[in-house]
C-alpha cells in the first residue's frame, strides 16, 4: 500500500518529512472532534506532522489532555492544545479552519444502522451546533457513522442556523474505502494484505 501510496502521491509524503523549502507554510487552526478515540488518535497524529497546520485542538469528553500531552512531545510546528468536556467546546472550536468529526460510538456486533444513528446522531447534532455558532465558515468533515445520515443532520443545523454553505460539509469516506480494499484483497489474495501495494 505505501508503494502505491507514494506513487500517487509524491507531493504529500515529502511535505511529511521536515520541509526546508524557503516558499512559504500556510497556518491552519484544526479541531478534532473525539480525538480520543480509535480513529481521532491516529487522525490527530497525522495531523500533527501536517505543514500547513499550526495549531491542533484536540477535543473529547474524556482522556483529551493525555492525548495532547503526548502529541505535543512530537518535534513539529504545530502547537496542540487539548479540551475535554462540554464546558470547553467552544474554546476548541474558536479560530478554527478546518474541524473534523471522528466522535460516535463504533458499530458493535449485533448493533442495527438505527442503532448507530440513534447514538451517533445527538453527538454529531450537539457538535455541528457549536461550529455553526463559533466557527461557522469552517471546513466541516464529519467521520461519524452512518456518515450519510449525520452530514444531513449537520447541514439542517448550519440551515436553521442561518450560516449554511454546501461546499462547507461534507462526509469523510476514506476510512470506509480503506476498509474496503482491505476486504477485497483478502478475498482475492489472502497472502497481501492490500491490493494496491
Amino acid at each position: 500500500m505505501y508503494s502505491a501510496f507514494a506513487r500517487r502521491s509524491p507531493q504529500l509524503l515529502s511535505s511529511i518529512g521536515k520541509n526546508f523549502s524557503t516558499t512559504p507554510v500556510v497556518d491552519t487552526k484544526v479541531a478534532v472532534l473525539g480525538a480520543s478515540g480509535g480513529i481521532g488518535q491516529p487522525l490527530s497524529l497525522l495531523l500533527k506532522h501536517s505543514q500547513i497546520i499550526s495549531e491542533l485542538s484536540v477535543y473529547d469528553v474524556v482522556n483529551t489532555p493525555g492525548v495532547a500531552a503526548d502529541l505535543s512531545h512530537i518535534e513539529t510546528k504545530c502547537k496542540v492544545r487539548g479540551y475535554v468536556g462540554k464546558d470547553q467546546l467552544n474554546d476548541a472550536l474558536k479560530g478554527c479552519d478546518v474541524v473534523i468529526i471522528p466522535a460516535g460510538v463504533p458499530r458493535k456486533p449485533g448493533m442495527t444502522r438505527d442503532d448507530l444513528f440513534n447514538t451517533n446522531a445527538s453527538i454529531v447534532r450537539d457538535l455541528a451546533s457549536a461550529c455553526a455558532d463559533v466557527c461557522p465558515k469552517a471546513i466541516l468533515g464529519i467521520i461519524s457513522n452512518p456518515v450519510n445520515s449525520t452530514v444531513p443532520i449537520a447541514s439542517e443545523i448550519f440551515k436553521k442556523a442561518g450560516v449554511y454553505d454546501p461546499k462547507r460539509i461534507f462526509g469523510v469516506s476514506t476510512l470506509d474505502i480503506v476498509r474496503a480494499n482491505t476486504f477485497i484483497a483478502e478475498v482475492f489474495n489472502p497472502t497481501h494484505h492490500n491490493i494496491l501495494s
